[in-house]
């Protein structure tokens, strides 16, 4: 299983959450995966292709095993519980 993480370099958001997903990988022993948009057309793609929410923004989260998503900044809590798949 793998959390991805779709940011942009200058997101000031998406810096904010890179910590807390680093914490929440650490302490569930999840993988993580950061995949930056704004410069890279092809993660982009990608973040389109699994965003069913229509999510327009990044920070952009998703879940592999689970495939629930978040969109935009959140939580410690919401994003662990997230990680876990609740």
């Amino acid at each position: 299983m793998t959390l991805f993480m779709y940011y942009g370099e200058e997101c000031v958001h998406c810096h904010t959450m890179m910590p807390m997903l680093e914490r929440v990988a650490k302490e569930t022993g999840k993988k993580v995966k950061q995949l930056e948009v704004w410069h890279d057309s092809a993660n982009r793609k990608k973040m389109e292709k699994i965003n069913t929410m229509k999510c327009t923004g990044v920070p952009f989260f998703y879940n592999d095993k689970t495939g629930k998503s978040i969109c935009g900044a959140t939580s410690y809590n919401k994003l662990k519980a997230w990680a876990e798949g609740k």
